[in-house]
């Protein structure tokens, strides 16, 4: 049974998730939302990374919160930029961080952090030097954010996941 269904609450959800999107029900989106359900879960299980082991909890949680008091802050100096009510030159600009960083599970989870926070974008990761480029909506202070990406989430990432 496990061959057939590998993730049964992933095959599951991916079947209703079908039927929902591609209402009304027809018998075509039901034979495609079963399919769907069946292929995508098995296709998934060539791709399954190493299992992660959490070291710090409590880091993890702790950097939860940075994340989101950051994005927090992120949309409201955005929404200053948008709305005008922004002080001073803006220009947008590209930074190039360096990081020490290399488990795989850590640098996805960075560049979630980084896309997800609004005016930041991850651009590209050079994996033989170690170098990220980002995107900054308003680049007023590069080694800032070198400092930033560095200290509040590059080094909790690395304490958690190495």
């Amino acid at each position: 049974m496990s061959a057939l269904l590998p993730h049964p609450f992933l095959s599951a959800a991916l079947f209703l998730m079908w039927l929902l999107l591609n209402a009304p029900p027809t018998p075509g989106n039901v034979l495609l939302a079963l399919l769907v359900g069946l292929t995508v879960p098995a296709v998934m299980r060539a791709l399954r990374p190493r299992p992660v082991r959490v070291r710090r909890p409590g880091l993890a949680l702790r950097l939860l919160v940075t994340v989101l008091y950051d994005m927090l802050r992120s949309n409201i100096d955005v929404a200053r930029i948008i709305l005008g009510l922004h002080r001073g030159e803006r220009r947008t600009g590209f930074v190039s961080i360096p990081l020490e960083m290399r488990t795989p599970f850590g640098l996805s989870l960075l560049s979630i952090i980084l896309t997800a926070t609004p005016g930041t974008l991850w651009v590209q990761y050079d994996s033989h030097t170690g170098r990220l480029l980002m995107h900054l909506l308003d680049d007023t202070d590069s080694e800032g954010w070198v400092r930033r990406v560095k200290d509040r989430y590059e080094r909790p990432l690395m304490e958690i996941f190495s």
